[in-house]
């Protein structure tokens, strides 16, 4: 078992930063290197946190040892960062969604396979107690239709609304109920999608649909739908999903979970764990995958669904995902 895990961080921006944040709270995790194509950034980061500061994360991977690797660059930008990394036997903690291109993140897949090492994806909405109290109470019972709303405004990173940059909001961001819809229910085989440009139609500059819906059927015959938008740029937003199961209305936030009618079986409180740094620190110096709940295997597998979304939204027509013909 390894004493310190020696962390490396490719990319430092916003979410680097929680992930940051998190670490240091953690006595075995050591950060050594930061690398940032903004070198102030990384910079500042290393003035906090510690670490060499790099620019380029071939010459950190080439020069210094590390045992992980937090992957927290925008969707666009993956490049080989997962590929060399994998050669090098470092475990990956790739941030969401792990690559904009589905052929990219099955290559990054393979190569994990192949080296043996472990992932985790940052999907930490299935950390949360809500979550995992959700997850207890619809385990043995049959969900007929889950319904996701996530609304809000638009983020202010600039490459965040260009759909080439981004993959748009329902990839980006609304990736998370996607991927709880998945950790929930289970497989999506299929997706019908419509988007539309109404609230930003005369900003040229974003070319993200500015509102999103798809429906989608999960493999046992369940129904689910979300929506989201980002045109709620001066408040007003909300992140919620209920399930409808026969007599059975539960109702989920990140916070807590609410039943009705109240005479139904009621879901019982789960105590914090891990959190998701906690857990994938706790995984590479045990080697113990268990703590993770979301490898990269399963972060592909959300890609998948919202990747067809966007296809579907393209065809006009109903899609299947990937993963429901071949894996």
């Amino acid at each position: 078992m390894l004493e310190r895990v020696r962390v490396g961080f490719v990319g430092t921006g916003g979410i680097a930063g929680h992930h940051l944040k998190q670490l240091k709270e953690i006595p075995e995790a050591e950060i050594v290197a930061l690398c940032d194509v903004v070198s102030e950034r990384a910079l500042a980061r290393a003035q906090e946190f510690g670490g060499r500061v790099f620019s380029d994360y071939r010459r950190m991977l080439d020069e210094v040892e590390l045992d992980a690797l937090y992957v927290c660059v925008p969707p666009f930008a993956h490049d080989d960062i997962e590929l060399r990394a994998a050669a090098r036997k470092i475990h990956l903690f790739v941030e969401k969604p792990v690559s904009l291109s589905l052929e990219q993140a099955l290559e990054v897949r393979a190569a994990i396979r192949e080296a043996g090492i472990l992932s985790s994806v940052g999907y930490g909405l299935r950390y949360l107690p809500a979550t995992q109290a959700a997850r207890r109470y619809l385990a043995g019972r049959q969900v007929a239709m889950v319904v996701a709303d996530r609304w809000g405004g638009l983020p202010g990173t600039p490459w965040w609304r260009v759909m080439e940059q981004s993959g748009g909001q329902l990839v980006e961001m609304t990736t998370h109920q996607v991927d709880l819809m998945r950790y929930l229910v289970g497989e999506v085989v299929e997706v019908h999608a419509r988007y539309a440009y109404r609230a930003f139609a005369d900003d040229p500059s974003i070319t993200v649909p500015d509102v999103q819906i798809a429906s989608f059927l999960f493999e046992d015959g369940a129904l689910g739908v979300v929506t989201t938008t980002c045109a709620l740029t001066q408040g007003g937003g909300r992140s919620e999903m209920d399930f409808i199961l026969r007599d059975i209305l539960l109702h989920y936030t990140t916070r807590d979970l609410r039943v009705t009618p109240e005479s139904a079986p009621q879901p019982a409180e789960v105590e914090p764990g891990l959190s998701i740094d906690q857990a994938f620190i706790r995984a590479v110096q045990t080697g113990d995958a268990s703590p993770i709940l979301c490898d990269y295997d399963d972060g592909c597998r959300t890609l998948d669904v919202t990747l067809t979304a966007n296809r579907s939204a393209r065809t006009g027509k109903p899609e299947r995902t990937y993963f429901s013909e071949n894996d």
